[in-house]
């Protein structure tokens, strides 16, 4: 267990920049002010989404949003985390779940606080306008993607026939 102590770095540092940034933006902008970083493309726009992903469910009941996302969230933290931790993790799916476990946590922490997720990267592509997310987002996607990659890479050496001993 103390040889997985170092790893719980990455959880904290993605959890840290996403507060960082969030207090960043939350300072120098009013809500639903925006400035633009590359015109046409990359804005900084704060925003709050009381729902889940895309703002799902985010005209549900407070309370029932409340008590939802609470359940979803410790569920989530418990299993990520608990995989997290275990030595036979390969390294791979290590990092994917520390950068879910980050996202998850600093995303849980604004529901937590202010009731709702903090908001600020807004990108346009040829017209088409994203839905405005933040770094947590961002690493649970990444996360989610490496560990995907990781569970695909270990089915596949699975199927890989053995080599033919020697005598």
């Amino acid at each position: 267990m103390i040889r997985r102590l170092p790893w719980l770095a990455l959880p904290l540092a993605a959890l840290f920049l996403d507060w960082a940034s969030k207090a960043w933006i939350l300072a120098h902008l009013p809500v639903h002010g925006s400035r633009t970083v590359i015109e046409g493309f990359f804005h900084l726009t704060l925003g709050y989404n009381p729902g889940a992903i895309f703002g799902t469910l985010a005209g549900a009941p407070g309370p029932v949003r409340q008590i939802l996302f609470t359940v979803a969230g410790l569920g989530a933290v418990g299993y990520f985390g608990w995989e997290f931790l275990r030595a036979a993790t390969p390294t791979l799916h290590r990092v994917g779940l520390g950068l879910i476990l980050g996202g998850a946590l600093g995303n849980g922490l604004d529901r937590y606080l202010r009731g709702a997720v903090v908001d600020f990267l807004d990108f346009e592509f040829w017209g088409w306008h994203y839905w405005t997310f933040n770094l947590a987002d961002t690493f649970i996607v990444c996360g989610g993607l490496l560990l995907g990659l990781g569970l695909l890479r270990d089915a596949l050496r699975a199927r890989r026939p053995e080599p033919p001993e020697t005598v």
